[in-house]
C-alpha cells in the first residue's frame, strides 16, 4: 500500500514551522500511544506512521530531500550515494529523542530525560527564495529578511537581568529532573520548578522575559550561484535560530523556487520554447528571429516545414552549477494560420490550392501517407 504524504499524516501544510509539526506530533503520539490504546492494531498503526513522518520533518536535511525527490529521496535503499542538499548536508533539527522524551513525560505524568544545564543547538531554519529564470540561470546576490529567535542582546543569553545572575535550581539542584515514587515504581520527571532548565531566574530580563532569546527580523545577504534550479538549496551555516543554554545556532536553508518564465520552460539543463513561423515562410523557407538568455539569434527555415519540426541551438542553454556543461535550446516550430482574411486573400488561396492539389501527392506525402494508413485501417 502507498505511503501517505508526511505533511497529510501529521495534518500540517508544507510551509509548516518546526514547532508546529512538533505539536502536531505530540497531539497525534498522546492520542495514538499503544499504552493508551492497548490491543488496538488501528491505533498502533497510526502511531508509527505519525512517528515515521516526524522522524523525516523535523530533520532539515531529510525533510529537504523530502520536498524535493518525495518517499524516495528519504529511502535508504533509494537514495543511497545521493548527496543531500545544494551545498553539503546541514545538521539534523529537532531531536527526536527529545520529543519522544516529552510525549512520554505527558503519558506518565512526567518529563523527558533528564536535560540539566545542558546546552541545546538552535533550529534549522527553511526560507523559499522565488528567483526569475534569468536570476537563477546568470546568479545573483539577493537580500532576504527572515524571522528568527537570536541571542538576547541585553542579557547575552542568560534570560537574567542586568547586574543578576541565574541561579542553581534548588528543587532539582540544577539536574533539570527530579525522581518521584508512585507505588513500586521511580519515576524521573521534568523539575516543576525550573522546567527542566536546572536554572532558576530570580530577575528576569524585561527585554526576552527570561526567555534569552528574542524574536527579530534579521537581514541576510545570499550568493545565488549561476544555474540553480528548481528544489536546489543553499546553506547558510549559523544563520538558524539561536542556541538554549549558550548551544550553537542552527542553519538557514535557502531552498530555490523558479518563477514561471513567458517565452522559456526549463528541463534541467536545456531550455525549450515556441517558436511562430508564418505559412508562406514554412512553405518557401526564410529566417526567423528568435530570443535567447544571450539576446537574439537568427534562425534558417528550410523550404517546406512542418509544425513539429524541433530546431536545436548548442549551448544556448543553461551552464550546469555542478559540472559547467551547458545545455541547449530548442525551439518548436508552430505554423500560423493566417486568419481575417480579405476576398482577395481568399480567392489567391483557393487557387493556390487547385495548383497544388492538381500537382497530386508529391506537394502533400504526410497527407497521402495518413490517408493510406486510414485505408489500411478501415479496410
Amino acid at each position: 500500500m502507498a505511503k501517505r504524504d508526511y505533511y497529510e499524516v501529521l495534518g500540517v501544510p508544507h510551509n509548516a514551522s518546526e514547532a508546529d509539526i512538533k505539536k502536531s506530533y505530540r497531539r497525534l503520539a498522546m492520542k495514538f500511544h499503544p499504552d493508551r490504546n492497548p490491543g488496538d492494531a488501528d491505533s498502533e498503526a497510526s502511531f508509527k506512521e505519525a512517528k515515521e513522518a516526524y522522524e523525516i520533518l523535523s530533520d532539515a536535511q531529510k525533510r529537504a530531500a523530502y520536498d524535493q525527490f518525495g518517499h524516495a529521496g528519504v529511502d535508504p535503499a533509494a537514495a543511497a550515494g545521493r548527496a543531500g542538499g545544494f551545498y553539503g548536508a546541514g545538521n539534523a533539527g529537532a531531536n527526536f529523542a527529545d520529543i519522544f522524551g516529552d510525549v512520554f513525560g505527558d503519558i506518565f505524568g512526567g518529563g523527558g530525560r533528564a536535560r540539566g544545564n545542558q546546552t541545546y543547538r538552535g533550529s534549522d531554519l527553511r526560507y523559499n527564495l522565488e528567483l526569475g529564470l534569468e536570476e537563477a540561470v546568470r546568479g545573483s546576490e539577493m537580500r532576504i529578511r527572515v524571522p528568527a529567535l537570536e541571542t538576547c542582546a541585553t542579557c547575552k543569553g542568560s534570560g537574567a537581568r542586568a547586574g543578576t545572575a541565574p541561579t542553581t535550581c534548588p528543587t532539582c539542584g540544577g539536574h533539570g529532573q527530579v525522581r518521584m515514587q508512585q507505588g513500586f515504581f521511580s519515576i524521573q520527571q521534568t523539575c516543576p520548578n525550573c522546567r527542566g532548565t536546572g536554572k532558576i531566574v530570580s530577575s528576569p530580563c524585561p527585554d526576552c522575559q527570561g526567555q534569552g532569546r528574542i524574536k527579530n527580523m534579521k537581514t541576510l545577504s545570499v550568493k545565488v550561484p549561476a544555474g540553480v534550479d528548481e528544489g536546489d538549496q543553499i546553506r547558510l551555516a549559523g544563520e538558524g535560530e539561536a542556541g538554549q543554554n549558550g548551544g550553537p545556532p542552527g542553519d538557514l536553508y535557502v531552498q530555490i523556487r523558479l518563477k514561471e518564465h513567458p517565452i522559456f520552460k526549463r528541463d534541467g539543463d536545456d531550455l525549450h520554447c515556441e517558436m511562430h513561423v508564418s505559412f508562406a515562410t514554412a512553405a518557401l523557407g526564410g529566417e526567423v528571429e528568435i530570443p535567447t538568455l544571450g539576446g537574439r539569434a537568427t534562425l534558417k527555415i528550410p523550404p517546406g516545414t512542418q509544425s513539429d519540426k524541433v530546431f536545436r541551438l548548442r549551448s544556448k542553454g543553461v551552464t550546469n552549477v555542478r559540472s559547467g556543461s551547458v545545455g541547449d535550446l530548442y525551439c518548436h516550430t508552430s505554423i500560423e494560420t493566417p486568419v481575417n482574411l480579405t476576398k482577395r486573400q481568399k480567392e489567391l488561396l483557393e487557387e493556390f490550392e487547385s495548383l497544388v492539389r492538381s500537382g497530386g501527392a508529391r506537394h502533400h506525402p504526410r497527407e497521402q501517407s495518413w490517408m493510406d494508413k486510414l485505408k489500411s485501417f478501415l479496410g
